[in-house]
């Protein structure tokens, strides 16, 4: 609720206005219905994939929506192609990133905490540095976009009140860590432990960045109806009131009440199995990668990127498993010690697979069908209210 209120501006401003070219459609009132079409066409979508369990994105139905709608209303000549051009592009770049950067921060985890000799005390002094890095990029972030209405601040004091955030987050932390960490096992159920408020924080990072980007999509069509209402034309530029925010900030925490349970599951336990380390890593790269998109203006899928960056872990899981000369050094030390480490080695032999398949593939093809299916259905819902109430 807070990301869309404070960080959502540039992303409504995208989708209400940068994906269809105002100038090509004939009036006011044919762009307010074909709004309300994409409107209707996005909530028809998600609400029906979300009922079959498919994770697809708002995003993507929102902006295959007005792209729908628009192609309905004014033909093909409507959609501004170069921007759908990026948003594509974005799409496609984004869920790879955030792969990439969760395999990345699991690999230094595994490197520095997870295999070194002495595990509580390698926790001990990077967990507290993680905590701190998580802060600095919100810090920074919050001071470029999430104050920009009141006040700018310029990329150098961004970046100082940035490390400043993370330094206060370091020191708070780390006897807080301490603490927590004294008497325990040398083993990585501890860490697990250790790792639970670091997941809490990346978390709620990653939730201001769901509403920084997915709500701000989702409102994107009622702010162009709200706007070319009051103002009786369509405008280049369109204003986005505190109460449309609003409307997003409160619907996002009813529908995640609703909802909420039910999608967490399938990307929490139906793609690869996660612990709290593994899901710190998949939160803090979704978040980073939500925010720079939000910084950005693009409208991203938060969806997709937190479903890529469970993607990453999963497979980089595989390969670290078989390939790791480190790891493998480590489990043949376990051996004497701990029987169950043989099974894990014959797993490591035999190319053991930690990502589901059958739910990569289906939950792929819910994203490539999504933008057709929400366009296609917009452009009828369009048609329909055109015959219904006489739109020209």
């Amino acid at each position: 609720s807070a990301g869309a209120l404070l960080a959502g501006g540039d992303v409504v401003s995208t989708i209400s206005k940068g994906i269809i070219a105002a100038e090509t459609v004939p009036n006011a009132d044919t762009f307010i219905w074909l709004m309300m079409a994409a409107l209707i066409s996005s909530a028809l979508w998600v609400n029906l994939a979300t009922l079959l369990n498919a994770p697809v994105s708002t995003t993507h139905s929102v902006v295959g929506g007005v792209m729908g709608a628009g192609i309905a209303a004014a033909g093909i000549g409507a959609v501004n192609w170069p921007t759908m051009g990026s948003i594509a592009a974005s799409w496609v770049v984004s869920p790879v990133l955030g792969g990439i950067i969760a395999a990345l921060m699991l690999a230094f985890i595994k490197t520095a905490i997870i295999y070194r000799e002495d595990k509580i005390a390698a926790a001990r002094t990077w967990v507290p540095m993680l905590i701190a890095l998580m802060a600095a990029a919100f810090g920074t972030y919050m001071a470029l976009k999430g104050t920009s209405k009141l006040i700018k601040f310029s990329m150098d004091h961004a970046l100082l009140i940035g490390i400043g955030c993370g330094i206060a987050a370091w020191a708070f932390s780390y006897p807080v860590i301490l603490r927590q960490s004294r008497g325990m096992e040398n083993r990585n159920q501890s860490l697990r432990q250790l790792f639970v408020w670091p997941l809490i924080f990346s978390a709620a990072l990653l939730s201001f960045a769901h509403g920084a980007n997915d709500v701000a999509n989702a409102i994107g069509p009622l702010a162009a109806i709200v706007h070319t209402v009051e103002a009786g034309e369509i405008a280049s530029k369109v204003h986005i009131p505190l109460w449309v925010m609003l409307i997003g900030a409160s619907g996002i925490s009813f529908g995640l009440v609703l909802f909420g349970p039910k999608l967490i599951r399938t990307v929490g336990e139906s793609i690869t199995k996660l612990n709290p380390m593994r899901a710190y890593c998949v939160a803090l790269a979704a978040a980073i990668t939500v925010i720079i998109a939000s910084w950005l203006g693009l409208p991203v899928s938060s969806t997709h990127i937190a479903v890529g960056a469970v993607f990453g872990v999963g497979f980089f899981r595989e390969w670290y498993t078989a390939n790791s000369r480190k790891r493998l050094a480590y489990v043949h030390a376990r051996v004497p010690r701990h029987p169950e480490a043989k099974s894990r080695l014959t797993n490591t032999r035999n190319g053991r697979k930690l990502v589901r398949r059958t739910h990569v593939w289906s939950i792929a093809a819910a994203w490539i069908i999504t933008v057709p299916a929400s366009a296609a259905l917009s452009a009828a819902i369009f048609f329909a209210l055109e015959h219904l109430f006489g739109v020209v």
